[in-house]
């Protein structure tokens, strides 16, 4: 007896040991301090992390801090807002009902929702659920977002406003990321089961995963127990600013959850739908969601060579040192996060952060994946910062120079009262210009609880300086012919859309 047990501790013993090596030493003796030197250079408060490998969690763990200034640690169960990862999570939704015949994927969104109408009429009535789940409108990415995002518009508003846009493409030529299709896409969800978005989502993904942290909506953020606070930097400091309320952008990036959590959503998608050996999500169903539908280009990794980069429903598919990587990242006010899958390695790698200013998110995403794949180790989060930092670098020159040009009392070349008024854009509504002591302050029709700050810098260019820091900075310069003021451009950030807006005086 006594032989027996010896030789089952042996046999255990040499199993353990065999598990451990199996795990990369960057993984197994590293990442701990490659983790906390990177949140403490890139200036991240908290960090969330969970990797699964073989159906078994080989790291699941919080770093840092929920909010800069306090105490209060991260742990697994601390929720982050993922942002576009949430719309995977819509996609497979979509992909579940169109398994049960309940809609078809190829079924023409006017079907569910009437009233849907793009710009090119053709393309409004022929669009399809899978052109709104693969950004093939013919959209400009994320062409719209400044209209829509922490917008007091509303769900069945946002889908109004596309059929507003000019799609620059033709339909289904190029690919350009789309937030507002999601929406659309989530509307159709309760059109074919009688149950909102998010309680679909509860019923049919969340609860039988057991993922009973995750949120659905933004709105219900604030009161939840166990949570990160949102961080960005502004003029090269570091604060907490108030989480984005995008409820009315729900299913395209409004979900907040945990790595506890995710960490079962990423097991079932590497095991064929299953969890806990139920089948949570039909196969065939998760496979539709992986399926290539937009090509996006060649791949352009930096250090391996990569064959094809394609988006499916909700998910960008790579090519990567000869294995198939199923992948997304998620950038809401505050938070930069991702999700890895490689099913061929049965890998997945969940990165949540309480900044919207790293790219730490990404780098350590690679460098897990290298590791496991027996690739040299690239410090991918020290080249990513040395980019970041240079980068950042010649933005906080540019501005300095602006709020120079402001302090050093540069005059409007007309009376500020000459571009006060009332300006128009045709797509986004109305704006308001008021004189403001020295300055002006401009009030937008869509945001109420934000203003812009306006100064000037001569001639007939004025800093504007959004009182929401995601919106960012920039020169807004105002259309004038001889002494009358036509009109004025407006530029949001580019982390919000990249093209401005012209507004005419009214």
């Amino acid at each position: 007896m006594k032989k027996v047990t010896f030789l089952l501790l042996a046999y255990l013993a040499a199993l353990n040991t065999f598990a451990q090596s199996d795990t990369p030493s960057f993984v197994k003796d590293s990442i701990d301090r490659y983790i906390n030197w990177s949140i403490t250079n890139w200036r991240i408060p908290g960090a969330a992390v969970c990797i699964v490998k073989d159906g078994k969690i080989v790291l699941q763990k919080g770093y840092g801090i929920k909010e800069f200034g306090l105490q209060s640690e991260v742990d697994a169960n601390t929720l982050f807002m993922i942002g576009s990862n949430t719309k995977a999570i819509t996609a497979t939704a979509l992909a579940i009902l169109d398994h049960e015949k309940k809609i078809s994927l190829d079924d023409r969104v006017t079907k569910w929702l009437p009233s849907f109408t793009l710009n090119n009429e053709l393309a409004g009535e022929q669009a399809i659920i899978r052109d709104l789940l693969t950004h093939r409108l013919g959209f400009k990415t994320f062409q719209g977002d400044f209209t829509y995002w922490t917008s007091n518009l509303s769900r069945q508003q946002i889908i109004e406003k596309m059929g507003l846009v000019q799609a620059p493409y033709d339909f289904r030529t190029r690919w350009g990321y789309t937030n507002a299709g999601f929406v659309a896409a989530g509307e159709i969800i309760p059109k074919a089961t009688g149950k909102q978005w998010e309680d679909f989502l509860k019923e049919r993904i969340f609860n039988p995963l057991g993922m009973t942290s995750t949120i659905a909506r933004s709105s219900d953020l604030t009161t939840a127990p166990n949570k990160a606070a949102a961080h960005t930097m502004t003029e090269g400091r570091l604060i907490a600013i108030p989480y984005p309320q995008i409820d009315n952008l729900a299913a395209a990036g409004s979900i907040s959850s945990s790595v506890a959590d995710m960490s079962k959503w990423v097991m079932m998608l590497l095991n064929n739908g299953k969890y806990n050996n139920n089948q949570i999500v039909p196969e065939a169903a998760l496979q539709q969601t992986w399926f290539p539908h937009s090509i996006l280009g060649n791949g352009n990794h930096r250090f391996n060579n990569g064959h094809f980069n394609l988006y499916g429903l909700g998910w960008f598919l790579e090519e990567y040192s000869g294995r198939k990587i199923i992948s997304h990242t998620g950038g809401v006010n505050g938070f930069v996060t991702s999700v890895t899958l490689v099913p061929e390695e049965n890998l997945g790698i969940v990165v949540l952060t309480n900044t919207d200013q790293n790219s730490f998110y990404e780098a350590l995403k690679w460098e897990v994946v290298d590791s496991y794949l027996n690739l040299p180790f690239r410090n991918y989060s020290k080249v990513y910062l040395e980019n970041f930092k240079k980068q950042r670098a010649e933005e906080l020159q540019k501005d300095k120079a602006l709020r120079d040009s402001v302090t050093a009392g540069q005059k409007a070349r007309l009376s500020l009262n000459a571009y006060t008024g009332k300006y128009k854009n045709d797509f986004y509504g109305n704006l308001t210009i008021e004189k403001f002591g020295d300055e002006l302050r401009m009030t937008l029709e869509h945001h109420p609880r934000m203003f812009v700050r306006l100064q000037p810098l001569g001639g007939d260019r004025f800093y504007a300086t959004f009182s929401d820091p995601a919106f960012g900075t920039a020169v807004f310069p105002f259309s004038v012919q001889g002494r009358k003021v036509n009109g004025i451009t407006v530029k949001v950030s580019d982390f919000i859309e990249y093209d401005p807006y012209f507004f005419t005086k009214q």
